[in-house]
């Protein structure tokens, strides 16, 4: 009577205690993404938005078809690597591609190179289908596609599979340091 048990770190005599934590905040506590983590920091204001990704489509296009958004406000990372074996973020709009030539100029390099698939997380820290130019390991050269101004708000992943951040062209720029330059093909 009063021991506690072996494995119970508790001191005798008291008893476990709730934690008082609301569990709907912890739960969206531990969904934030380091994303949206760094647009709090920088008390940019955002809409996180969910979207089903069992069925494995998790290409732009689709993406904007499941929240029922416009494709030129949908816009998705990409990551390459110039001639000077720096890396540079391009983010465009999801049905767009991009012109590598134009995505060069814009950077001051002779040419860029997609980065394969398999580098992205190595570099970013972000996988494919959740890669936010918001909140990478590093600061890379960003360019946003110059459509982006035309918006009122615009979408971009949240850092993860399953998570768009949906928030004003100018705090994006804000955010991710970057610029706007025509990059896309035509």
């Amino acid at each position: 009577m009063g021991r506690a048990a072996p494995n119970d770190h508790r001191r005798p005599g008291t008893a476990a205690r709730p934690s008082g934590r609301n569990e709907a905040a912890t739960m969206a506590k531990e969904a934030k993404t380091n994303a949206m983590r760094m647009l709090e920091r920088m008390k940019i204001s955002y809409t996180p938005h969910e979207y089903d990704h069992d069925d494995g489509a998790i290409d732009g296009v689709s993406v904007a078809t499941k929240l029922g958004q416009d494709p030129a406000r949908v816009f998705k990372t990409l990551v390459t690597q110039g001639a000077s074996r720096s890396y540079f973020v391009f983010v465009i709009p999801v049905a767009a591609e991009l012109d590598l030539k134009k995505a060069a100029k814009s950077v001051g390099e002779k040419s860029v190179a997609m980065i394969h698939v398999a580098d992205i997380n190595k570099v970013t820290g972000y996988i494919r289908g959740g890669c936010s130019p918001v909140g990478m390991k590093k600061q890379f050269v960003t360019v946003l596609d110059e459509s982006i101004l035309a918006q009122p708000t615009v979408m971009v992943s949240g850092g993860r599979i399953g998570t768009q951040v949906e928030l004003a062209p100018a705090d994006l720029i804000k955010a991710a340091r970057a610029t706007t330059a025509a990059i896309t093909m035509a």
